[in-house]
């Protein structure tokens, strides 16, 4: 053979290879990684508008995963969602508490967790999220407005009493300020939902980190951040599958190279 017709088949190789990657999957995360709604208990199938959402779950009406049903029981304490008592030691103060209802709003409402979405096998969801990066401010104002709570654990995800139907402190836990179980923004908003979150260090505003918090009037700035995500993690997986390929190939090339 000569040497064009080699070179002619190795570049119809890679082209393939190329088409191949761009519609891989990497095991246990999302192909769909834009205006998405996981795989778990109380998601919608697909987001769309919901014009009723309750109260701190307004901002994602154009566009949520959410019911209205769903954001008026997150509201309660407890709420039937999930028996979950944020009270389990006496009552968190006010400020504190809409730090979790905010948390529960985007779990439940947001589309736009997508590039952080990875499968489970857990009872009550197939989905979950992982290290989403919080922007800084979010989990700074977090922390401070619950520091002086009380709570009885540092992973709010595992090891309750839940025998009498809610979560109660398991035997042996004593009931601490937060700043006790978690001494830095950090170790909240990372620790809590074993890192559902991930402490970043942008700012709201810069479309790196996502926001828990913001003004709908504004437009959702979480959109934005997902698709960069979602941009850098697409190219990441092409250019790691390519450059697998191109490995392989260099035994090829270089028979090719000697007959």
């Amino acid at each position: 053979m000569n040497m064009a017709w080699q070179m002619t088949q190795l570049l119809l190789l890679v082209s393939v290879a190329t088409a191949w990657g761009a519609q891989s999957r990497t095991p246990g995360a999302r192909r769909d990684l834009l205006s998405v709604c996981m795989d778990a208990k109380q998601h919608k199938t697909k987001p769309g508008p919901e014009d009723k959402l309750h109260d701190q779950c307004t901002p994602w009406r154009k566009n949520a995963c959410c019911s209205h049903n769903t954001s008026q029981e997150l509201h309660k304490d407890p709420s039937l969602l999930y028996n979950f008592n944020l009270d389990h030691c006496g009552k968190i103060e006010p400020a504190c508490k809409r730090h979790f209802i905010q948390d529960n709003c985007l779990y439940e409402c947001s589309p736009n967790l997508g590039p952080w979405i990875q499968e489970v096998n857990q009872s009550w969801r197939k989905e979950r999220f992982l290290d989403v990066p919080l922007c800084k401010e979010d989990c700074q104002q977090w922390w401070e407005d619950c520091r002086t709570s009380y709570t009885c654990k540092n992973n709010w995800h595992k090891g309750w009493d839940w025998s009498s139907g809610s979560n109660k402190c398991p035997a042996g836990a004593a009931c601490c300020t937060f700043e006790t179980y978690f001494p830095t923004p950090a170790a909240l908003c990372e620790g809590i939902w074993s890192h559902s979150y991930k402490l970043s260090n942008y700012n709201r505003g810069s479309g790196r980190c996502i926001q828990m918090w913001f003004d709908p009037a504004q437009g959702n700035p979480n959109e934005e951040v997902a698709r960069f995500y979602a941009l850098a993690m697409s190219a990441g997986a092409m250019s790691h599958e390519i450059g697998l390929l191109l490995l392989s190939l260099v035994p090829m090339l270089h028979l090719w190279l000697l007959s």
